[in-house]
């Protein structure tokens, strides 16, 4: 695996420190006025998802991990654990579901996606940035609300709450995105 030094440290990155793997949440470059410059990196374990602050002088080495993404289709949820294939291989893997986080109700039927291992442990997994979702309930549009930059609160059919502008009815299908948990698009 190839030692990159404190300064190269980018958002992103999976570090392996202290035997664990590490992804790189926040990175601030710091230079005190005395003293040498350095990185404050703000990690999270990929494995129990805790957290750690660390400082990384630019002399300091530290290993970076490239993880393998695969690409592979969701095909059933069974107590707590994703079924998912691989496509190429068609091999069945079950992942904890835990792993999509906060954007676990956005998961469908068939869909694609990005799982990220380290030699045979998944890691990681990731939805695609725009999903199609359909309202299942929000307020009735008033009259003259459109004249200014408005949002009226609505309820997914995965049960998500978010904001979306007034002209959006029930029951009608809009794109969300998946990283930010916000309205894009009518669909």
């Amino acid at each position: 695996m190839p030692k990159i030094n404190g300064n190269e440290i980018r958002p992103g990155n999976v570090l392996e420190h202290n035997g664990g793997l590490w992804a790189a949440v926040k990175v601030d470059h710091v230079k005190p006025g005395k003293g040498g410059a350095f990185a404050q990196v703000e990690m999270r374990n990929l494995r129990n998802g805790s957290k750690l602050n660390e400082r990384f002088r630019s002399a300091d080495k530290v290993e970076r991990v490239r993880l393998e993404q695969k690409d592979q289709q969701f095909l059933f949820e069974d107590s707590g654990m994703l079924v998912v294939m691989d496509t190429e291989t068609y091999e069945q893997v079950q992942l904890d579901a835990e792993l999509l986080g906060d954007t676990r109700p956005f998961l469908q039927d068939g869909m694609m996606i990005v799982v990220e291992y380290h030699d045979a442990e998944a890691l990681n997994a990731r939805l695609p940035q725009k999903v199609v979702c359909k309202i299942a309930e929000t307020e009735p549009v008033v009259k003259g609300q459109t004249a200014a930059k408005s949002f009226k609160p609505a309820v997914l059919d995965n049960g998500v709450k978010i904001t979306v502008p007034p002209f959006v009815d029930q029951d009608e299908d809009i794109v969300v995105n998946t990283e930010t948990m916000e309205y894009v698009e009518r669909a």
